[in-house]
């Protein structure tokens, strides 16, 4: 892979050449996250804006050349990315907005943004001959990574184990099941099955797709900024809302964007506002407080929305460069606040999203009341699941709005009752 010069060290900066390294830089032992830094003259001998004009392939697939593959690498046959941006007039006009879009990767084959960065992971597993040898691919999650990987997994026939906390909602643990996968459910927090997560792979040798961890699921995450873009005709937006737990997100979304910046395809570098729950703010407070990220202690992480519950953000160092690099903001939210997305969300846009991609809008709700954003910035909100992934959750949004189903007897006259009540 002659597009890649190296991997390099966010913490020391040392680099590596690709094949020298699994995960992490050995010198900062499980801290050391690394980045993927490519040669762009020979991705942009390889691609340009034509050629994508002119490829059929909607999937991330169609950025081949500028993700960390062989370009004839076999990739899995589900269909992920390609997913829509929408134009959101309705949400923007109440907010005093002109121009808000809302990317749904709800559209994802198992319902989530994170198919994207599970399909990297298994097309860099099976690189290194893991598809013939049936090695598992392993993961922890609070659900969707487990269900993305599981998915990806499926689609390909390779084992895999996942590693999840046991209160993670029933229809991600259904989804596990259903695809196959061998379930670990973790009586503790995200974080502890994090944690043991890594010592498995370890002692038995499986591939470790963890985000923070594996510094290539960052680059499966860009790909969602690559379509934005494309989907903007390269006019890069002024503003984009993304929620954040771990940080691989917000960290993939910035590097998606430095690499088009660097292939000079935008002219500008949006701000980037990551949104937390004030249940599991810990970037939050140390971009508030300016702590280093490295050196804070975990918080305590028990948000309604599951998705971006973590204690100890993983990708923690590039989910605070996204911010600061960019001009961006860190903002916090109310669990209630989230909810309220759930339903403004879906009333605004037909978008159905989870607590964790209605955080992203609460997000943008909070950051007009700060002052955050201008009236004419060009914002995209993106929403990482969909919300039939919790409805419990969703079920508690629509109550707390108002919203209740009408109990009728099979009759017109009984039709007529509730109608008049209405």
């Amino acid at each position: 892979m002659d597009h890649i010069k190296y991997l390099k060290c966010l913490i020391c900066g040392k680099e590596y050449a690709p094949d020298t390294v699994e995960y992490v830089c050995p010198d900062h032992g499980n801290e050391g996250i690394l980045d993927v830094v490519y040669d762009y003259d020979v991705i942009l001998s390889r691609i340009s804006k034509g050629t994508l004009a002119q490829d059929a392939d909607q999937t991330i697939w169609r950025y081949k050349a500028m993700l960390p593959v062989a370009p004839d690498a076999d990739v899995p046959p589900v269909a992920v990315g390609g997913t829509p941006l929408y134009d959101a007039p309705r949400l923007a006009k109440p907010l005093g907005l002109d121009h808000v879009w809302v990317k749904d990767d709800g559209r994802n084959p198992t319902a989530s943004f994170k198919d994207r960065a599970s399909a990297i992971a298994v097309v860099k597993a099976r690189e290194k001959g893991i598809g013939e040898s049936a090695i598992p691919i392993t993961t922890a999650s609070t659900g969707n990574a487990a269900a993305a990987l599981a998915g990806l997994c499926a689609s390909v026939q390779h084992p895999n184990v996942i590693f999840v906390p046991e209160s993670a909602p029933a229809a991600k643990i259904a989804q596990l099941l259903t695809y196959g996968a061998e379930v670990m459910l973790v009586k503790g927090t995200y974080d502890d099955a994090f944690e043991l997560c890594l010592q498995a792979a370890d002692e038995y040798g499986w591939y470790n797709r963890n985000t923070g961890y594996n510094p290539y699921m960052s680059e499966g995450k860009k790909t969602a900024v690559f379509e934005i873009c494309e989907q903007l005709d390269w006019h890069a937006p002024d503003v984009i809302f993304v929620s954040v737990g771990d940080g691989c997100i917000i960290g993939g979304i910035h590097k998606g964007l430095k690499d088009l910046l660097a292939m000079g395809w935008i002219e500008q570098m949006p701000r980037i506002i990551g949104v937390q729950s004030e249940n599991s703010s810990f970037l939050y407070q140390a971009w508030k407080d300016g702590e280093d990220v490295l050196t804070k202690n975990a918080v305590t992480a028990n948000s309604v929305a599951d998705s971006i519950n973590a204690g100890m953000p993983r990708d923690r160092m590039k989910a605070m460069a996204a911010v600061v690099e960019t001009d961006g903001a860190y903002v916090c939210v109310t669990d209630a606040e989230i909810l309220d997305g759930i339903t403004e969300l879906a009333r605004g846009t037909a978008v159905f999203a989870e607590p964790a991609g209605a955080a992203a809008y609460a997000g943008l709700v909070k950051a007009v009341e700060l002052g955050l954003v201008k009236a004419d910035d060009r914002i995209v909100v993106l929403n990482t699941g969909n919300g039939l992934k919790d409805v419990k959750s969703a079920m508690t949004a629509v109550e707390m709005v108002g919203t209740t189903a009408n109990r009728v007897e099979p009759t017109l006259a009984d039709l007529k009752r509730v109608m008049a009540d209405l």
